[in-house]
C-alpha cells in the first residue's frame, strides 16, 4: 500500500484551520492566545516502543557515530490559550530521516535507512513551559508522482486538562511548501503559523516553534 492511499484512508487532509501563538512571551500576552493549527498526524507515528527516545535525535544510546545530515535544534514554549505557560505537557516528535525515510516498517520508500537516527523523541514541558530538540533537518520525499512533500516533523503535544494538538512544523523558504497538500490545507492566513525560519546560532541552525492548547472546558 502507498503512502498515498493511506493518507486518502485516514482523510488526513481534513486538518484544522485555528491560529498559532506567535513568540512572545506569555507574560506579554494580554488577549487570548489563538490555538495552533493541527496538521495530520499521517501513518509513520512509531507503533513500537523503542529504548531511546530523548531529546536528541542525532544518538542513540550505545550508538558511537551520529546521524546523517544537517543537525538543527528545535526549541518552542507550549501554552494554554491563555497566554500562559503550560507545565508538564508531553512533546512527542517524529520524522523521516535526511534522505526522506522513515524508520517505520510502513514506509514503502526505497531510500535507505540511518541506523544512528533516533527519528522519534519526547519531552515534557518545565515551568515555563519550554522544551528542546536536537535533531537533523529532514529530507523531502514522494508521496506519489504528482505529490512530494517538504522537509518537516511531526508534532503531537498533550496534558491533562487540555485538548491534545498534532500537527506539523514546516522550514520556511522550501519551494515545495507552495504546493504541499497538507500546509496548503490551512487556512492561509495560519500557515506562516506552522512555518520556522531557522536562523543560525552557535553554530546550528535554530527554530523557535510554539504551541497553544486549548482547555478541556
Amino acid at each position: 500500500m502507498t503512502e498515498s492511499s493511506k493518507y486518502n484512508r485516514r482523510s488526513i487532509l481534513k486538518a484544522g484551520v485555528g491560529l498559532a501563538a506567535s513568540a512572545v512571551p506569555a507574560a506579554a500576552m494580554s488577549d487570548p492566545a489563538p490555538v495552533t493549527p493541527a496538521n495530520p498526524e499521517g501513518p509513520f507515528y512509531p507503533k513500537h516502543e523503542q529504548v531511546d527516545k530523548d531529546t536528541d535525535l542525532t544518538l542513540i544510546d550505545g550508538h558511537t557515530e551520529r546521524a546523517q545530515g544537517q543537525v538543527i535544534r528545535v526549541t518552542g514554549q507550549v501554552l494554554d490559550d491563555e497566554g500562559k505557560p503550560v507545565e508538564g505537557a508531553l512533546v512527542d516528535i517524529w520524522q523521516a530521516n535526511a534522505r526522506g525515510r522513515y524508520h517505520h516498517e510502513d514506509d514503502p520508500a526505497t531510500a535507505p535507512e540511518d541506523p544512528n537516527f533516533q527519528g522519534w523523541g519526547m519531552v515534557k514541558t518545565d515551568a515555563e513551559g519550554r522544551y528542546a530538540f536536537t535533531t537533523i533537518k529532514p529530507g523531502a520525499y514522494a508521496v506519489n508522482e504528482s505529490w512530494s512533500r517538504p522537509p518537516h516533523i511531526h508534532f503531537k503535544v498533550s496534558r491533562r486538562g487540555f485538548h491534545e494538538i498534532t500537527t506539523q512544523m514546516y522550514f520556511a523558504g522550501e519551494s515545495l511548501n507552495e504546493s504541499d497538500k497538507l500546509l496548503q490545507s490551512v487556512a492561509e492566513d495560519a500557515r506562516g503559523l506552522l512555518t520556522v525560519d531557522f536562523q543560525e546560532t552557535d553554530g546550528l541552525p535554530h527554530g523557535h516553534f510554539p504551541i497553544v492548547l486549548a482547555k478541556v472546558v
